[in-house]
């Protein structure tokens, strides 16, 4: 008889630990780091833009002072920078293929 009570008693402190558990809500999953998408697509929409801006105030500026070697120089130079930047971006996206290649 007192096992039977004692048996009903902890199945119900069971079962009321078990509802309360099922009752609270899961807590967030913590950010797993820095959205790198989002701070790469702000830089390539809004400071890129303005750089090259001012890239070419500075060659109009040099242009129409006689300096056109210079702004030829300059402009090549930027060129080959724009290009450089183009290139690792294409090897990070070539990288980033070959390991999901690699380890799956």
């Amino acid at each position: 008889m007192i096992a039977i009570e004692l048996l009903a008693t902890a199945s119900s402190a069971v079962d009321h630990a078990l509802h309360t558990l099922a009752s609270t809500p899961l807590a967030e999953p913590a950010p797993k780091g820095i959205d790198t998408n989002s701070v790469v697509s702000f830089f390539a929409s809004k400071i890129a833009p303005i750089l090259l801006a001012v890239l070419g105030v500075i060659f109009i500026g040099r242009a129409s002072r006689g300096e056109i070697s210079k702004v030829l120089t300059s402009s090549a130079i930027a060129i080959i920078g724009l290009a450089f930047i183009a290139g690792a971006a294409t090897l990070f996206f070539v990288g980033d293929y070959l390991i999901n290649l690699i380890f799956e």
